[in-house]
């Protein structure tokens, strides 16, 4: 198994996109899951434990600047290392 004592810690807030001043490289060195309402999630862009709220892509929507348009959809949210 993974050994915890060497993982950083999750943060509140953390996002997938490296423009975001949420993302943290550290994290994504190592395999993260989401699991959201009891359920592990593969498609969450974003997360907040504290608000109870992920951000999934709608679809194959884009911005103006090509990025995906991103629904936030709230419940319990737990990340874990795989």
């Amino acid at each position: 198994m993974n050994d915890t004592s060497q993982l950083p810690p999750f943060p509140d807030r953390l996002s997938i996109d490296p423009s975001s001043p949420y993302f943290n490289a550290a994290i994504f060195e190592h395999d993260v899951g989401i699991r959201f309402n009891d359920k592990e999630r593969n498609d969450v862009d974003e997360y907040c434990i504290s608000e109870g709220w992920i951000k999934v892509a709608a679809g194959k929507a884009l911005d103006r600047k090509g990025k995906p348009l991103l629904l936030k959809v709230k419940g319990k949210v737990e990340p874990f290392y795989r």
